[in-house]
């Protein structure tokens, strides 16, 4: 003769359905627990049907615009929430927090401004655990670049040991009222403008590719970054040598115009550098990431049919 089995003394409800409860109960409604659960409504609601069958007690009362809580529902949430927070804090089931990574990048002030920091959301989208620190350097004013992770430096474009970020060319530019004021519609004309001058670029360079033979200007505005010229152009202030990968955006909101077509290839180059510590580092696999990255950006940048 078989004995039967004891019926189990307790019902043990299954824990999604238990969640699906407490997020139905706290948000109000089906609608709005499925979008936190990532489950469709109608599984929600039958997650919170079969416990209640498996309770014998109504939970939730259905509304039109929602669901509350029946007074076995108003207990029973006290009690579930208590479990569920007693399970919260068990350690086995928190997740490792993500580890984040600090990337210094240092970069010349153009670079930076025009190429660099309109595409870093595209990078933390890439890397969410990477934080970029941007840092500025001016070469030409003597100082010491900052240390960095990756840095983006000018070069002669004739040095070697650092890897090119763009091949492009450069170019003359102004603001359009400018050019029509002063009449500016060939290399020439430019005689009658303010050169604005910015090392280590070379106006005589320019005019040389122009097929002209011209000393290079010894007066008018003098600064030390080109995007100090490119925005004393924009206000009028006279020409500046731009490259066409860094001006492009100016060109295209109808800021400044490119002047003669003439396009002269520039005598420094930006480079790039990663100095993190080792190949296991953190650091140094973002690094590395961040580095490709701004190579392909720079890459699109040269490759855009719309040139300045």
């Amino acid at each position: 003769m078989t004995l039967p089995l004891p019926r189990p003394a307790h019902r043990w409800p299954p824990l999604p359905a238990i969640r699906a409860f407490e997020a139905a109960a706290r948000l109000g409604s089906f609608e709005r627990a499925s979008e936190e659960l990532a489950l469709s409504a109608s599984a929600v609601g039958k997650r919170v049907v079969n416990l209640e069958q498996l309770l014998g007690v109504k939970l939730l009362v259905r509304r039109a615009r929602g669901v509350s809580l029946s007074p076995a529902g108003l207990e029973y949430l006290a009690q579930v929430r208590a479990a569920l927070a007693m399970l919260s804090a068990a350690p086995l089931h928190q997740r490792t927090p993500e580890r984040r990574v600090t990337l210094k990048v240092s970069t010349p002030p153009t670079f930076g401004r025009e190429l660099l920091v309109p595409q870093l959301a595209a990078f933390a989208a890439l890397a969410p655990e990477v934080d970029v620190d941007v840092l500025l350097s001016v070469p030409y004013l003597g100082g010491a670049t900052p240390e960095a992770d990756v840095t983006v430096l000018a070069m002669r474009a004739s040095d070697a040991g650092a890897s090119p970020l763009l091949n492009d060319t450069l170019v003359a530019v102004c603001q359009p009222a400018y050019a029509r004021h002063l009449r500016l519609e060939t290399p020439a004309d430019l005689d009658r403008a303010t050169l604005l001058r910015s090392p280590p670029e070379s106006w005589r360079h320019w005019f040389a590719s122009a097929g002209l033979d011209r000393p290079e200007p010894q007066q008018g505005p003098r600064l030390v970054d080109m995007g100090l010229a490119m925005s004393a152009a924009q206000h009028g202030v006279g020409v500046a040598l731009a490259r066409s990968s860094l001006v492009r955006r100016a060109v295209r909101a109808g800021e400044l115009m490119v002047l003669c077509g003439v396009k002269a290839p520039p005598l420094t180059a930006y480079a790039l550098t990663v100095s993190a510590p080792g190949p296991d580092d953190a650091t140094t696999q973002a690094a590395l990431r961040f580095a490709d990255w701004l190579r392909a950006v720079c890459q699109v940048a040269c490759s855009d049919p719309h040139e300045a």
